[in-house]
């Protein structure tokens, strides 16, 4: 009778896989290309790392995912650190992914990158949105390390320039983890005050490791929201950040930014000094001009001898009266003899003369009807004569007419 041969079970067998994978590949670092890259909502990224040869299952957890600098995506070349695990159900072996950097490229460049791309599309870094700097502030709140050489500088050269600027000092921490959310904490609380005119944000310079929190998303956009105008100064001038790119202006050196951030108070009293002279050699040049306007008008005869010019303005006057009195005598004159004409004429028209000639002239009364025919009259009427010097009334008795 032929012995049973000793059989596993597949979750047995796996098992055993499972742990001796897991116990021969507890640390180890892994090279590839990624390829069918998933961010899950859930947080955990799943994707598999090839080659020309084979292809490695991978997993990224949810935590393990928080401490990467930069986002996988299809097509890069990384250096994947984990362990080897089994997922049994699946009956496959993958890498639980823990760490994960660029191969070509360093791992805070290519975050760098990454970030500067997604910022920039969103326009964060646009002139257009950038606010001017106050030429005159009073008020200047920092946003830097209390103990770091930049805070020194900006101290010397604001007490050197103008010793009536208040700086204010925001103590951040401006290097390592969580460095970022003290300078966002910072640039917030001057932006709760309504006596700060301009905030300054930075540090010396550094590595991009040291750098860092200035380049991440968190200090940009707490820049971006700042309704008071940020100079960013971090670094020396070969260094730039994303927080540089997203300030209302970029400064090279903290050294810098205090230099265009306090306004000069020897140079304002110069330029108001230089303001002075000009405005009184204006109105020297003015009162000058006044004054030779007004000789020139002095040296008028009106103002010399102001009483030949009334007397020139008497006789002128004498003159028109008597050319008036004159042009009326000769016009009344004339109407004076057109009126006699004209009366004469009426005169030798008038019925009065042609009566006193021996004429006279009848009307039948009581009408007074002006009697021009015998037929106009008859026996009986009562007639009214005018004659030069008076009227006659008489009865008509007898009426004759010329044969």
């Amino acid at each position: 009778m032929l012995e049973q041969p000793k059989a596993y079970t597949v979750t047995a067998i796996t098992r055993m896989i499972k742990a001796n994978l897991e116990q021969t590949y507890p640390d180890i670092w892994v090279e590839g290309e990624i390829s069918g890259y998933i961010h899950h909502s859930s947080g955990h990224r799943y994707f598999v790392l090839k080659d020309q040869n084979a292809v490695l299952g991978a997993v990224i957890w949810r935590g393990a995912g928080t401490g990467l600098k930069f986002e996988p995506k299809d097509g890069q070349k990384v250096l994947a650190y984990g362990s080897i695990n089994v997922y049994e159900k699946g009956g496959k072996y993958q890498l639980n992914c823990r760490k994960m950097v660029p191969v070509g490229v360093g791992e805070l460049e290519l975050a760098l990158r990454q970030l500067h791309e997604k910022l920039r599309a969103e326009g964060l870094f646009d002139d257009e949105r950038k606010q001017a700097i106050p030429q005159y502030a009073r008020r200047i709140g920092v946003v830097t390390s209390p103990t770091g050489a930049a805070i020194r500088d900006v101290i010397q050269i604001a007490r050197r320039r103008n010793r009536l600027i208040q700086l204010i000092i925001y103590p951040a921490q401006v290097q390592g983890d969580g460095a970022e959310d003290t300078i966002a904490a910072g640039i917030e609380y001057f932006n709760s005050r309504d006596d700060i005119d301009l905030i300054i944000t930075g540090r010396g310079g550094g590595s991009l490791e040291d750098l860092w929190p200035f380049n991440t998303e968190t200090t940009v956009r707490a820049v971006v929201a700042s309704e008071i105008p940020v100079i960013s100064a971090v670094g020396h001038e070969v260094d730039t950040t994303l927080s540089d790119m997203a300030a209302d202006l970029r400064a090279p050196t903290p050294s810098a930014a205090a230099e265009l951030a306090v306004w000069s108070l020897k140079e304002y009293a110069e330029q108001v000094n230089a303001h002075v002279y000009q405005q009184a050699s204006l109105m020297k040049s003015q009162v000058e001009q006044a004054r030779q306007r007004l000789m020139s008008m002095t040296g008028r005869p009106v103002f010399t001898r102001p009483l030949d010019m009334v007397r020139q303005r008497q006789q002128y006057l004498d003159n028109l009266t008597r050319l008036l009195v004159a042009a009326g005598k000769n016009s009344f004159e004339r109407h004076q003899n057109r009126l006699s004409l004209l009366v004469s004429r009426l005169d030798t028209l008038s019925p009065l003369k042609i009566l006193a000639r021996g004429y006279s002239v009848s009307r039948r009364l009581p009408g007074k009807e002006l009697i021009k025919s015998i037929s106009d009259i008859k026996p009986g009427d009562r007639l009214e004569t005018i004659i030069p010097d008076g009227k006659v009334v008489s009865l008509v008795e007898e009426i004759n007419s010329e044969s």
